[in-house]
């Protein structure tokens, strides 16, 4: 009988070890995320424009990463830096795009509510159609009070605001989407979290670049330098650099759906963060609404049950 406790107390051990640095991770991801939120929305305040921040974002991480690639223990070869592409095209150029549109036709409350909130939603409803992986029922309850907190941001924002955006709303859905596929498609890549994030800046830059020098797109002579060294520092380092490997870091951890729920907290910090730098203090609905995405966080960060082991359990049973 004691023999047979010891090991289930080293391996709860060994379990807290390894997702105790996956929280860490996902928390550092989520303070990075928050703040890109209010930071980007602030630098369309003044001169810069959506093709600036993808351009700073994915242009300097292409520098400081592209080398890992190349030399060093993270070194790839050149025959597999195609699985890039995808990656790229879910979670790079494309992805921020779509949120910049949504960011500057509504506003940094909504659009850090909105596609955060929702990715974890569409995680486990793809996890669901194609990998088998059933939500259990503290997943669905936490999907629900999501979807619950989220629908009454948006309605608080139309009291205050006025009615939103519908083109703005529709890129952040689509955003969210595109996000929760990124996670699912990362994990069996096997790609490590920084050969990953190399690879997403790498292709970025070589799609987007060459559109956005071709077509005149910048509005960079138009800042100042010091808005420069900020956006460049936040968009090209804190963002590509070390907001992506942490959230890679966290899914590889703690798995593709309980990162994508515990992202669902960047509407709690974004909230708190544009009340100092943008001055948008929340309405009672929306806050109560950020304290019902808190715990459906909580709840749907709970591990799915595949079809396998239900059919396994049946069996025993």
């Amino acid at each position: 009988m004691i023999e047979t406790t010891k090991p289930a107390f080293g391996s709860s051990q060994s379990s807290l070890r390894t997702i105790a640095p996956g929280f860490a991770w996902a928390g550092l991801s989520v303070a990075i995320l928050s703040g890109w939120f209010v930071v980007t929305r602030v630098g369309f305040r003044h001169a810069l424009n959506v093709w600036d921040v993808t351009a700073l974002r994915f242009g300097e991480g292409a520098i400081l990463l592209t080398p890992t690639l190349l030399v060093g223990p993270s070194r790839l070869p050149i025959r597999a830096w195609t699985q890039g592409i995808a990656l790229a095209t879910l979670w790079g150029a494309p992805f921020i795009l779509l949120v910049g549109v949504g960011l500057q036709l509504t506003s940094a409350t909504l659009a850090s509510s909105i596609t955060p909130a929702l990715m974890p939603i569409f995680a486990g409803a793809i996890g669901w159609a194609m990998l088998g992986e059933l939500p259990r029922r503290l997943q669905i309850s936490g999907y629900i009070l999501i979807a619950a907190g989220l629908s009454v941001l948006i309605y608080g924002y139309a009291l205050t605001e006025g009615r939103p955006n519908a083109a703005g709303v529709l890129t952040l859905i689509v955003a969210a989407a595109m996000w929760a596929a990124y996670t699912l498609r990362l994990r069996g890549s096997g790609l490590t979290p920084l050969q990953a994030a190399a690879l997403i800046c790498f292709w970025s830059t070589i799609f987007y670049v060459p559109i956005y020098i071709g077509l005149s797109l910048s509005n960079l002579r138009y800042a100042s330098g010091r808005e420069l060294l900020f956006q460049s520092l936040y968009q090209g380092f804190m963002m590509s650099v070390v907001a992506i490997f942490a959230f890679n870091c966290a899914i590889a951890s703690l798995g593709p759906r309980a990162a994508a729920a515990i992202v669902a907290l960047v509407p709690v910090a974004a909230t708190v963060l544009a009340i100092p730098a943008l001055g948008e203090v929340p309405s009672l609905p929306s806050a109560t609404a950020v304290c019902v995405i808190a715990i459906g966080v909580m709840l749907a960060a709970s591990s799915p049950q595949s079809k396998v082991s239900l059919k396994v359990a049946g069996e025993s049973a």
